[in-house]
């Protein structure tokens, strides 16, 4: 299992440079100029050219990828041109946030969707799974930002239960950390509830056609240890690969829930990089995040071996 581990974190290495090379070269292709926006509407063309120079924006493209290279080495992701600060501590400030959003996120959806996957499964073709299944289409048919507005609307404009916006440190306050986190994390958990749901009903509706869930009800063990102890644990393997997706789209995809709810994450801070042509918080940014998703894509392959001793994927033993 170790030898594997190494194996696959080496892998990543050539896969992490081909990512930053193509964020570099896309960002590029992108319309407008950072000295532009840094100079402001007053600035001369010769005041921009300055800017452009300090920024070494006027050096062919493969010495500025060798310029970030090597300072890739050094682990230093360059200096966002907007804040005035190393991209990796604006990474680092912002990070609880988004960590914080998307694990409240996983946690709801993990409770709810499994719950509603379950009992549609245990009461197929009746109102129950039917209304299961309506409830989890209507979740994924929402897109997030409007669900964020609506929430917003009702929530804190008027019933007064929650903040519009903002976050607060859980040192600050636990209650306030709560509040402050509750929709944003409500409002990504709606999309992955329904696609959890729909996988956990269609996999355990199978597993529950097997023969040895039969010979299991047929030697008189109850219906709770049936699903328990025979049948849950075979739904791991497609529930932990969905799982791993969730978590992947809930990190990836809070630019626009964290910009409709003012909070200061990973999401808000590469949405305003791309408005303002930020490119070192860009490139870092996006490589960041390329980053944890591979590290999350091998944690899924490892959790294949714990869940289900059988499966060995690529020598992982």
């Amino acid at each position: 299992m170790i030898a594997y581990l190494i194996k696959r974190l080496v892998q990543c290495i050539p896969l992490l440079l081909l990512v930053s090379l193509l964020s570099f070269g896309l960002i590029k292709l992108v319309p407008g100029d950072p000295a532009v926006v840094m100079g402001g509407t007053n600035a001369t063309a010769a005041e921009i050219e300055v800017i452009r120079k300090n920024l070494g924006l006027d050096r062919p493209f493969h010495i500025q990828v060798l310029s970030f290279y090597s300072n890739l080495a050094r682990g230093d992701l360059g200096r966002s041109l907007m804040l005035g600060q190393p991209v990796r501590d604006a990474i680092i400030e912002r990070l609880p946030a988004t960590v914080a959003v998307a694990m409240y996120s996983m946690v709801i959806t993990l409770l709810v969707g499994l719950s509603i996957g379950v009992l549609a499964a245990l009461r197929h073709n009746t109102w129950v799974d039917q209304t299961a299944m309506t409830v989890a289409l209507v979740g994924v048919s929402l897109p997030n930002f409007w669900l964020g507005l609506v929430l917003i609307l009702l929530f804190s404009v008027h019933l007064g239960w929650f903040p519009t916006g903002g976050y607060v440190e859980p040192s600050t306050s636990l209650t306030g950390w709560l509040r402050s986190v509750t929709l944003p994390a409500v409002s990504l958990a709606m999309l992955q509830i329904g696609l959890l749901a729909r996988i956990t009903r269609s996999a355990l509706l199978e597993v529950l056609r097997q023969d040895y869930v039969r010979t299991a009800r047929a030697k008189g063990l109850s219906e709770f240890a049936v699903i328990a102890k025979h049948a849950m644990a075979n739904v791991a393997i497609p529930v932990v690969t969905v799982v791993g997706l969730i978590f992947s789209v809930l990190l990836s995809g809070s630019i626009i829930v964290e910009t409709v709810f003012s909070v200061p994450g990973m999401g808000a801070l590469l949405g305003n990089a791309i408005l303002r042509r930020d490119y070192p918080m860009i490139q870092g940014g996006l490589l960041f995040v390329a980053t944890a998703l591979m590290l999350l894509n091998i944690l899924v392959d490892l959790a294949y071996a714990w869940f289900d001793p059988r499966v060995r994927v690529g020598g992982a033993r």
